[in-house]
């Protein structure tokens, strides 16, 4: 069973977010009396990481739950499948006026998302065999970074920093600590002790090492403080500082094994690409894993097609595209009975 959404939001129900002339051809079609049949098929032209469909699903499980059944057919491919150019990931039956308003919030909903896990896989792909972490919520709006994280982890990524966007996915958030806190406190360690306190037991212990003193020196400090408590330590060094470089993470692997302190993982984070974590594997340094934000949640959005392919069972198309349905062969059913929340 697939994680489902809560309720569509009331700007998406009630039209409200869509493109104003679907608004008025539903007026129009109702005061002319006109509700055909019509076959939908959704597509886009280039390659990448299906994302968004699920919570296509979901829209159309509320927009369409009046609909008797037979009357409504979805045919769907599924959150994570990798999709070629031009294949249908998404065919709709049913009578328009029940959905027809609501092609903007689908294509929207499929466009952003499939391109943020798109640019997750990127990423993946180059870190493979090493893990990834999402850390993009602060460049997007707080209103979608659930879906960003989401979207993260379908692209490959194994855990998300914000606690809602993890929740979509099954999973519990992943984060370590903030530069502020170890700023407040004033030293380093007294921050990794404070955080050894006072947080639960099965919150990994990854401190931060580059506020106050060399990264080295840090890690070391903190690695003697906590002891066989500190799951790793997280490098973020600024661009000011000359970023996070191979050489420093070759240094801080070194020096904490002549220290005995080989468990003790890297992470690294800081205007992280594919081409940068190709850069570090390349020059044998050892990163545990990669969190990424920008590269993720700067992803351009991939541009998805709605295309009505049948008008009460009579093959059609616009001019440029082929009338009737495309020959679709991993198109699954959706039940959309599943995809109703209250």
């Amino acid at each position: 069973m697939p994680i489902h959404r809560s309720r569509p939001s009331w700007e998406i129900l009630s039209g409200d977010s869509a493109d104003v002339y679907f608004a008025r051809a539903e007026r129009i079609l109702e005061r002319e009396g006109m509700d055909p049949v019509v076959t939908m098929e959704v597509f886009t032209r280039q390659a990448a990481i299906l994302c968004g469909i699920d919570e296509a699903k979901n829209l159309l499980g509320h927009v369409l739950a009046d609909v008797d059944d037979g009357e409504a057919i979805v045919e769907a491919l599924d959150d994570g499948d990798e999709i070629a150019p031009k294949e249908v990931v998404l065919r709709i039956q049913a009578r328009y006026r029940a959905f027809g308003l609501y092609e903007t919030a689908i294509l929207g909903m499929l466009a952003q998302s499939t391109g943020w896990a798109t640019a997750a896989r990127e990423v993946v792909n180059a870190a493979a065999p090493e893990p990834v972490i999402s850390f993009g919520a602060r460049h997007v709006h707080p209103d979608i970074t659930d879906v960003l994280d989401y979207a993260a982890i379908v692209g490959g990524c194994v855990g998300a920093s914000t606690p809602a966007g993890a929740r979509l996915a099954g999973l519990n958030p992943t984060g370590t600590m903030p530069h502020a806190l170890v700023l407040i406190f004033g030293d380093t360690v007294d921050a990794a002790l404070a955080f050894d306190r006072d947080l639960d037991p099965e919150v990994p212990r990854i401190v931060l090492v580059d506020t106050f003193k060399d990264e080295a020196e840090e890690a070391l400090r903190v690695a003697e403080a906590l002891g066989d408590r500190l799951y790793g330590i997280r490098l973020d060094t600024p661009s000011e500082r000359g970023r996070v470089t191979a050489d420093l993470v070759l240094e801080v692997r070194a020096r904490l094994d002549l220290a005995g302190h080989r468990d003790v993982k890297i992470v690294a984070s800081g205007g992280l690409t594919p081409d940068r974590i190709r850069y570090f594997k390349e020059a044998g340094a050892s990163v545990d894993s990669f969190a990424v934000g920008s590269y993720i949640s700067g992803a351009p959005p991939i541009d998805f097609t709605a295309d009505l392919k049948e008008i009460d069972g009579r093959p059609i198309a616009k001019r440029g595209r082929i009338p009737g349905r495309t020959d679709s062969p991993r198109l699954r059913p959706v039940r959309l009975a599943d995809w109703r929340q209250t």
